[in-house]
């Protein structure tokens, strides 16, 4: 049913309830709305997580920040939110947890007797340069102490604001220790102001992936998620206008709302496009089983049916007309320090 209060800049329009709470409460349209991004420092003990799933390439991944501000419906990290005693709903987007301390954890991550080196990708779950690292500057921080370990990291990102670390990753990229990948879902600016209404404007990424090949920084943009009947129309178009950008590689994946992502999305389509919300839901369906999630590895990357079959398709004609000869470079782990005092040795 659609809300005729609509939180502008938004994502998701209400909390939804934490499937760990026994109790809740729901506060009025309008104290939901005077609530204002709150930041609370944490103290975790790591901050490198080893990724488990079957179905990623990546060995490893770090998150400077739990919550996002962007504010896109259908992330999928909303249910992480609700270990920490929050709700996937607006809570995701205005209660951000920041861990001061990674840069140190990092640090002794790094020292740890026997560790073999491995690309890191930051971030795997909610973004390292969402708009509260402009005031925190942690996710810098990190780059600076992979550059000076000489360690290899993936930075993944919905926000121009990589760019302001450019003085670290030019040199990064000088030894093969670095790659980012932007995040553009559509580059129709009235769709990206809804899907996605706190993340940098497509003409600035597409800004970005060009500035970022100019200084021979690898970039690679992740199409997603892909959502029928919204920007289903978009990839030959996005892989043009990334490819020409400088762009040398790009993954897709297609929407899958699981868990508490459900009800936040179903409940910002219906506001955000009431005329064909259930025309979107139902093609979404169709490619998960009548689902609208998916959580089988492998088949949640492939969906299923002849909407799934189409985007597919479409993304193979792309890299056969746009990215044809592209290669994306391998990052090296080979110069690797792995300690402070092996580092100092460099300058004897």
């Amino acid at each position: 049913m659609q809300n005729e209060h609509i939180i502008k800049g938004q994502g998701a329009q209400r909390n939804v309830i934490n499937r760990f709470d026994r109790y809740t409460y729901e506060p009025e349209d309008e104290d939901l709305e005077s609530v204002k991004t709150s930041f609370t420092e944490v103290f975790p003990k790591t901050i490198v997580n080893q990724v488990k799933s079957e179905d990623l390439p990546m060995e490893y991944s770090m998150n400077p920040y739990q919550g996002c501000e962007h504010g896109c419906s259908y992330c999928f990290a909303r249910p992480t939110h609700e270990y920490w005693g929050y709700s996937a709903g607006i809570d995701f987007e205005r209660k951000i947890m920041v861990k001061k301390n990674a840069p140190e954890l990092l640090e002794k991550f790094f020292q740890k007797r026997g560790y073999k080196p491995e690309p890191i990708l930051l971030s795997g779950n909610t973004d390292c340069y969402q708009p509260a690292e402009r005031q925190f500057e942690i996710t810098r921080k990190l780059l600076q102490v992979c550059l000076d370990y000489r360690h290899p990291v993936n930075v993944l990102t919905k926000n121009a604001l990589v760019l302001r670390d450019i003085d670290i990753l030019k040199p990064m990229a000088e030894q093969n220790l670095v790659s980012v990948s932007l995040s553009i879902p559509t580059i129709n600016e009235d769709l990206r102001r809804k899907m996605e209404p706190r993340t940098s404007s497509a003409r600035n990424k597409l800004k970005a992936v060009e500035i970022l090949s100019q200084n021979n920084i690898p970039v690679s943009v992740m199409v997603a998620p892909i959502i029928p009947g919204l920007n289903s129309d978009e990839p030959l178009a996005i892989l043009k206008a990334i490819s020409d950008a400088g762009a040398q590689s790009f993954g897709y994946t297609l929407v899958r709302l699981n868990d508490t992502v459900e009800p936040v999305f179903v409940n910002w389509i219906e506001n955000a496009f009431p005329d064909r919300a259930q025309k979107v839901l139902n093609l979404i369906r169709s490619m998960r089983g009548g689902k609208l999630g998916e959580k089988r590895y492998f088949d949640r990357q492939k969906g299923e049916g002849n909407i799934a079959e189409m985007i597919h398709n479409t993304f193979k004609i792309g890299r056969k007309k746009f990215f044809e000869g592209k290669e994306f470079p391998k990052l090296s782990t080979k110069n690797f320090t792995g300690s402070r005092d092996q580092q100092l040795k460099l300058f004897d």
